[in-house]
Order: C-alpha cells, then sequence, then structure tokens
C-alpha cells in the first residue's frame, strides 16, 4: 500500500503539476488496495498473512512498471509553511514549525485518530470490534462493515505515507523507493503497544535517526556506510522493545483472527 501509493502520487503530481493532488491519488491508491485486502479477508475469509505478503508482491511488482517512465522525473515542489513568529524561535523554531503541511496533517490524523478511538461511540464501537469481534455482533454491531473501514483508512494513510517519500523526502521515483518503510511502521505499532503517543515517538524516533545517518555519511563520518544506513532500523526495534517490556502489550484481543456471523 506504502509503495502503491509512492508511485501513484508521483506519477499524478508529475503529470498534474499538483503535489496536493499527488497526495490526494495516493491515498486514494493505498485506500483501493486495502479494500482488496478487505474484500479478500472480510468477505472470502482468506488468510490474511497470505494474502497480505501476496498484495505485497503484487504492489511492488505494480509499482515498478507504473513508475518505470517516471524514473530520472523531478517532482513538483511541494513548499514549506512556515508559522509566523514561532518558526523565527533559536533552534526550535526550524525543528518544529517550518515544515510542509503534510507533516503538521500527519499530526492532526494522530491527535484525531486518539480523540476518536477514545472519546466517540464510532470509535468505542471499532475498539469493541477488535476486542472481541463475537461480543460485539452480539450486541448488533456490524463487525465486517467496521472492519472493511478501519481497513480503508489504514490503507489511505499508507498511501499518503509513500507518498511523502516520493514527493518530498527524495523526492524522485525509483524501484523500491519506500525500502521496507512499511515493516518498521508495523513494528512501530507492535512494540508501542497500540499506544498513540508512542507511536507517534517511534515514528519520530526513526524519522530523525534516518535524517542523521543520511547527515553523517555527506559529513563523511569514518563509519561504514552499511553500518549507517541499517542505523535507523536497529536503534527503532530496540528502543520500541525496550518500551514494550516495561509495558503492557496492548494488542487487541481479536487482532488478525477471522469473524464468522456464527461467532
Amino acid at each position: 500500500m506504502m509503495i502503491t501509493g509512492a508511485v501513484m502520487g508521483f506519477a499524478i503530481a508529475v503529470n498534474s503539476g499538483s503535489p496536493t493532488l499527488g497526495f490526494v491519488g495516493a491515498a486514494l491508491a493505498g485506500a483501493a488496495l486495502s479494500g482488496i485486502f478487505a474484500f479478500l479477508v472480510l468477505m472470502l475469509m482468506s488468510n490474511q498473512v497470505a494474502t497480505g505478503l501476496a498484495l505485497t508482491l503484487f504492489g511492488l511488482g505494480l509499482s515498478s512498471v507504473i513508475g518505470k517512465p517516471y524514473e530520472q522525473l523531478k517532482a513538483p515542489v511541494l513548499g514549506k509553511l512556515d508559522i509566523p513568529v514561532l518558526a523565527d524561535l533559536p533552534v526550535l523554531g526550524p525543528m518544529l514549525f517550518r515544515h510542509d503541511a503534510v507533516v503538521y496533517l500527519s499530526l492532526l490524523i494522530v491527535a484525531a485518530t486518539f480523540v476518536f478511538l477514545r472519546r466517540t461511540r464510532a470509535g468505542m464501537i471499532l475498539r469493541a470490534v477488535g476486542e472481541n469481534h463475537a461480543a460485539a455482533h452480539a450486541l448488533g454491531y456490524k463487525v465486517r462493515r467496521v472492519r472493511f473501514a478501519a481497513i480503508l483508512f489504514g490503507g489511505a494513510c499508507a498511501g499518503l505515507g509513500g507518498a511523502y517519500i516520493s514527493l518530498v523526502r527524495v523526492p524522485q521515483w525509483v524501484d523500491g523507493l519506500t525500502a521496507g518503510a512499511g515493516w518498521i511502521a508495523l513494528a512501530i505499532v507492535v512494540f508501542a503497544s497500540w499506544r498513540s503517543a508512542r507511536i507517534l515517538v517511534g515514528a519520530y524516533l526513526f524519522g530523525g535517526i534516518s535524517v542523521l545517518q543520511v547527515n553523517l555519511q555527506a559529513a563523511e563520518v569514518n563509519v561504514p556506510v552499511e553500518v549507517l544506513s541499517m542505523s535507523p532500523y536497529v536503534i527503532t526495534i530496540l528502543v520500541l522493545v525496550a518500551i514494550s517490556i516495561f509495558g503492557q502489550y496492548g494488542a487487541p484481543g481479536s487482532l488478525g483472527k477471522p469473524f464468522h456471523e456464527t461467532d
């Protein structure tokens, strides 16, 4: 979903000249692929792990085919959104208040998701379905419908993440651009025990270390390139494992379990 969003976002942005349309297209592409996954596992009851791996390989192949004509092209620039006054603060200003709109949108998505899950009836229903789908079904909730919506939302967010890599972080298209970032995102969720705040910390930790290793390579520090390249993945996982050891493993009770109407 992430690499599909990356290639579709890049292609749409290049053809339209609008990064905004690129991000919208990436979200729709991620949601479309996640919709296929949801249909297969929720309606046809296919194995979730096997289906996920199959769609991962499909996404990699599809992105290679779609992205081939766009290699060596540059994406349109997404401008920075400097926050008045705050952006001029020493040290903290450039770090926190001189980013593009998508960075601030991502923070809003995390905050909105937290509020949705903790403070709204629909969020409570979603949590109930995740914790015990049989009990939620007994109470009259549409388990498949709830799960389908949640999967679509997750796919759209994955598409946005992929587009950010191809449109902002790089910004160009090369085959295999995401380099396993989606798996790191999955690991962050697991080791952060499904807690929004921990997930945010883990994501920023990974991003910060990724930027640091690029800067160290540019500075020609006397450290093997291979060690610097793997450092974001290793350090992020080690820190999140340490966090999970001292906290509760908060995986939803019905995570990964197929739902049958007779449950």
